[in-house]
């Protein structure tokens, strides 16, 4: 294998290795929750609801285009410097650079290709708070009382 091969190789490798630490997980997430069985039902008034960017999932914050496009464009710089073992290393740190790189300016660019959702934050009757996200509010506002269960939020 020659150094190019190599370079091609190692730069694939590390480009996966960081896409491999994205979240993939689709369930809402929820903070403070007193149950974590499904059946789980409280009641509440809402003190807040904010509206959040998700990736496919909600919460979610997956690694995509941005940092496989950093990852290559990190990699082809990378390999212009030096030379021999000193390229090589050159490349790998471009490649790693450049998709830490291309995933931050996705994210705050706001470019994940996600939608919006919303993270509803519910003072319950019992004490304590729970918050859920969710795709959808319908016509919950502030001040609402609710039923909070299966990790979604309902007016009565």
């Amino acid at each position: 294998m020659n150094t190019h091969q190599i370079i091609i190789v190692l730069s694939v490798a590390a480009t996966t290795l960081v896409a491999g630490c994205a979240n993939t997980d689709t369930r809402p997430s929820t903070s403070s929750s007193p149950s974590s069985s499904s059946s789980y039902a409280a009641y509440g008034v809402i003190e807040e609801i904010d509206t959040i960017r998700e990736n496919d999932g909600i919460g979610g914050s997956g690694i995509g285009v941005g940092a496989v496009i950093g990852g290559v464009v990190g990699g082809v710089l990378g390999n212009q410097v030096g030379a021999g073992t000193g390229k090589t290393v050159a490349t790998v740190a471009g490649v790693v650079g450049g998709a830490v790189a291309g995933n931050e300016i996705q994210k705050r660019t706001g470019n994940s290709g996600g939608n919006d959702a919303y993270r509803v934050r519910v003072r319950l009757d019992r004490g304590g708070y729970v918050t859920v996200n969710q795709r959808d509010i319908a016509d919950l506002r502030v001040g609402d009382q609710v039923r909070v269960e299966n990790d979604t939020v309902y007016r009565y």
